[in-house]
């Protein structure tokens, strides 16, 4: 099988940075794009699901996200709120799929391996499962030992396509524990800042940039991968789309 892999990042530009993953998902939704593997290197965000957008105290956690340094977007998949920044790695893969509700478990199994395996290679005991008192909770994250949350997953489905998309903490937990202390708080949610961990604590060489090739050689054991740059189709339609992913302001 055949994977484009783009590594095109916009750190400086959060709200398009979500939009490109976005676009990618539905112009390969439309045959307009083979399958599509982003990895990217994302500024400091705190990225809510819809469930946190309708919820109690979205607006205080926004401003709480804020004043930490970090910008408030929604993003493509469900859940509650995660963090991306500098340390971090993002995933985003676009799948075409002409019915794409059967296929959610399987696709959540295939990514919590590769993310898994592609850990191990790093030197981490990676487990697949949900870490007690974790944010963002998931039975697909992925953990230290079964301690430390190291990776959230979540999907998007639309007509003729899904998203599997996440985050892996490379380094900086602090950075997340500190951030998401403010912004549950204001949604009221209960979690344990101590179940939130990073690659480099358990493999002290471990960088963005190893993690970012073991995952590439993860998917490589199932595909042919063909490195890519970001399209100008695709750029343009994440330009139109990436006010949609800005949160709200006062």
């Amino acid at each position: 099988m055949y994977l484009r892999v783009i590594l095109d990042s916009y750190p400086g530009d959060p709200a398009l940075d979500t939009a490109v993953s976005r676009a990618l998902l539905m112009r390969v939704a439309a045959g307009q794009l083979p399958e599509t593997l982003r990895l990217a290197r994302p500024g400091p965000i705190v990225a809510f699901g819809k469930l946190d957008v309708v919820g109690p105290g979205y607006g205080e956690a926004v401003r709480a996200a804020r004043a930490g340094g970090f910008e408030g977007i929604e993003r493509l998949a469900g859940g509650r709120a995660a963090v991306f920044h500098e340390g971090t790695v993002s995933f985003s893969h676009a799948i075409p799929d002409s019915d794409p509700r059967s296929g959610v478990r399987p696709r959540f199994d295939a990514i919590a391996a590769r993310v898994a395996g592609a850990l191990r290679a790093l030197g981490v005991d990676a487990r697949v499962g949900e870490v007690p008192g974790e944010y963002c909770p998931g039975s697909h994250s992925v953990s230290a030992g079964g301690r430390t949350k190291l990776m959230g997953v979540g999907q998007r489905l639309i007509s003729g396509g899904a998203h599997v998309g996440g985050v892996i903490v490379v380094e900086g937990a602090d950075r997340v524990r500190d951030i998401l202390v403010p912004v549950y708080s204001a949604m009221r949610l209960d979690w344990d800042p101590g179940a939130t961990g990073a690659v480099a604590d358990e493999a002290p060489t471990a960088t963005v940039q190893t993690t970012i090739g073991a995952l590439r050689e993860a998917f490589a054991s199932e595909y042919e991968l063909e490195e890519a740059g970001l399209d100008e189709e695709t750029l343009e339609l994440a330009r139109r789309l990436a006010p949609e992913h800005l949160s709200p302001g006062e």
